[in-house]
């Protein structure tokens, strides 16, 4: 948890950027009756029936002192999809940074295993020398910035149904030009001094 809180201390730096990644499942939900559209007074009225129509994943890769992410609906989250969205991180986001400080939770596609399985090994080594990786702990992953983008991403885009995945991609990108737009950033208030006071019950007691 220190560790993570200490890497959010950091001053912005273009070559050294802090970059946090979650990903997380979306039922696609189709409908069995077209819904009634909105009108002056009245919001849109959907039957309550529908009909499941599969799964999709949805990653998000948010620099909260930038004010940037960026979002990517995808099929499955296996580990060749994530080792895809890092080699993209690092080869087209990030392109001219020297390193990149990823933080993530320890999901067991988030590993350095999943690179050496999608690449040959010399390109997944040099993927790995340009990211120093922090894990948020086991039961921590409210310290990733990127699982509150997340929450924002699910209250203000995708919280309700989505039939497909054409419709999911379009709703993700809409919502990141808005945000990215904005440079809508996160203002991290939490610090380890905090942590010590307001979480003492998670450190060793010391007897003196």
């Amino acid at each position: 948890m220190e560790s993570v809180l200490e890497v959010y201390k950091r001053p912005y730096d273009p070559q050294r950027p802090v970059v946090c990644m979650d990903e997380k499942p979306k039922q696609l939900v189709k409908e069995t009756r077209r819904p009634i559209p909105c009108r002056k007074g009245r919001p849109k009225q959907c039957d309550f029936e529908y009909e499941r129509n599969g799964t999709a994943n949805v990653f998000v890769f948010v620099e909260a002192l930038k004010g940037w992410r960026r979002v990517e609906a995808t099929e499955r989250r296996t580990r060749l999809d994530w080792a895809d969205q890092i080699k993209r991180l690092i080869d087209a986001d990030y392109k001219q940074a020297q390193k990149i400080t990823l933080v993530m939770d320890n999901l067991n596609t988030h590993s350095p295993a999943s690179l050496y399985e999608a690449f040959e090994p010399a390109e997944a080594r040099r993927l790995m020398e340009k990211l120093e990786i922090v894990h948020t702990p086991k039961h921590g992953s409210w310290l990733n910035v990127a699982e509150v983008e997340l929450a924002v991403l699910e209250k203000q885009s995708i919280g309700g149904r989505v039939s497909d995945r054409r419709e999911l991609k379009t709703r993700v990108k809409a919502w990141q030009r808005e945000r990215n737009s904005a440079k809508a950033k996160v203002n991290w208030q939490f610090t380890t001094a905090d942590a010590r006071i307001k979480l003492r019950r998670l450190y060793p007691q010391i007897q003196g």
